[in-house]
């Protein structure tokens, strides 16, 4: 008996190393995603299109590359008792969607990225808020450094704020009460149910406006638009498919190389250099989210 445990630890060890290498190239693999969408979505902002016609767009041809998948899965998306929760998490969604998107026609590629880092900050807030859960001094304190962070990429003591900012700010909270809310679903919940409410909400949100500013693209344009499209629901699958392989607490930080690709898509393409503040921002944001998942880790192994 003591033999056959000696041998399945090592197994089990071993086992967990590849998912966790696995889950991590995952998550790197949405990265260059997620920061290929922000590129399009930026080229689309310096033409005539504008954000609510890129939400749009991209939210017709999501739905058109998920219909397949319902049907292979048997599956009536609007149909789920938890209906409440999941129209709140759309709106969340979509408000999301659509604050980022402008954030990122308006604002260098690497400061949006940073400031999307702050999700994790936000949910500490969320959770405690909504949750009732405890959180300690050590918490709070890394949860404020990560909030200074965003000051020091914004810099209100140099005058007004962009809107940009502030609507790339609403972005990570919009987000980071998502999260939250997924909490509230049961574990067999469809995932499919969760992406088809996203985006009809989102959808729903921009159309309008859309519709009335219309702007026919060019056949660049459109190229560009199908890859939002594209793009974005291939990113969304790979992060998902990151933290379902791996251990969160090893997969997580390799989103932050986010910033690196977002930089140096920044320079390539848009000839951005971020300054000083927001690469000492990002150092604020991400040290104090690291140590924050660090916690969490912790607290799981003591759990379990």
């Amino acid at each position: 008996m003591i033999e056959s445990t000696s041998h399945t630890a090592p197994l089990e060890a071993s086992q967990t190393r590849h998912n966790n290498l696995v889950g991590a190239a995952y998550a790197v693999a949405a990265a260059i995603g997620f920061t290929v969408v922000s590129v399009l979505v930026k080229k689309l902002g310096n033409s005539e299109i504008g954000v609510f016609q890129t939400v749009t767009v991209r939210t017709v041809i999501g739905l058109a590359l998920l219909a397949p998948l319902f049907v292979r899965a048997g599956i009536v998306p609007w149909r789920t008792q938890h209906l409440k929760i999941h129209l709140t998490r759309a709106v969340l969604g979509g408000t999301a969607v659509l604050t980022g998107y402008y954030a990122f026609m308006k604002l260098p590629l690497a400061e949006v990225t940073a400031i999307s880092f702050t999700v994790p900050l936000f949910v500490t807030v969320a959770a405690v808020l909504f949750l009732g859960e405890i959180v300690r001094w050590r918490r709070w304190t890394a949860t404020a450094l990560g909030f200074a962070g965003v000051l020091v990429i914004a810099r209100p003591f140099e005058g007004a704020v962009e809107l940009a900012t502030l609507l790339a700010v609403a972005m990570a909270l919009c987000i980071a009460f998502s999260v939250v809310l997924l909490k509230r679903f049961p574990a067999k919940e469809s995932q499919l149910t969760m992406l088809f409410f996203f985006l009809v909400a989102s959808g729903l949100m921009a159309v309008v406006p859309a519709v009335a500013d219309w702007q026919e693209p060019s056949t660049e344009e459109w190229l560009l638009l199908i890859g939002v499209g594209v793009m974005g629901l291939i990113s969304q699958a790979l992060i998902i498919r990151a933290f379902r392989v791996g251990e969160a607490s090893f997969v997580a930080p390799f989103d932050y190389v986010r910033l690196l690709f977002a930089g140096t898509a920044g320079i390539i393409f848009f000839a951005e250099t971020p300054d000083i503040w927001t690469y000492a921002g990002a150092v604020l944001i991400i040290g104090s989210t690291l140590y924050i998942a660090r916690r969490e880790a912790v607290k799981a192994r003591q759990a379990g």
